[in-house]
């Protein structure tokens, strides 16, 4: 079967450790973050949303909507900590340099990262 036949999934995913504590409450910088981490993933942008959380265990979330899939960051302010969710199909995207464009961006003391081929088996595959 050629690639052309099948879904080619990549997720990337990851917890930042002591990011910026005025970078992780700032709904503005988090929306042109992810935007930029949008065209370094070669991905094509439907929509843009994001909210700011308040109180305790607020932070901000943001969250693009792309053909591909989707980017998203959530941050707890409080706790200097956001998560990272970069999830693309096909073979022109790369949500590796979308969560370096985030990683960058939010300069994390340590980080953690994952990686999940969520690619669609090849037809006629029995387990």
């Amino acid at each position: 079967m050629s690639n052309q036949d099948r879904i080619i999934g990549k997720h990337v995913y990851g917890n930042l450790y002591e990011v910026d504590a005025a970078l992780a409450d700032n709904e503005s910088y988090l929306k042109k973050l992810v935007l930029k981490a949008v065209e370094k993933a070669n991905a094509t942008l439907i929509d843009i949303r994001s909210w700011n959380i308040e109180g305790e265990r607020g932070g901000v979330s943001v969250i693009a909507l792309v053909a591909e899939s989707h980017i998203a960051v959530h941050t707890w302010r409080e706790y200097r900590y956001a998560t990272v969710d970069v999830y693309t199909c096909g073979e022109r995207t790369d949500p590796w340099k979308a969560f370096d464009v985030i990683l960058k961006g939010l300069s994390p003391k340590y980080y953690t990262v994952h990686y999940s081929d969520r690619s669609q088996l090849p037809r006629g595959y029995h387990s």
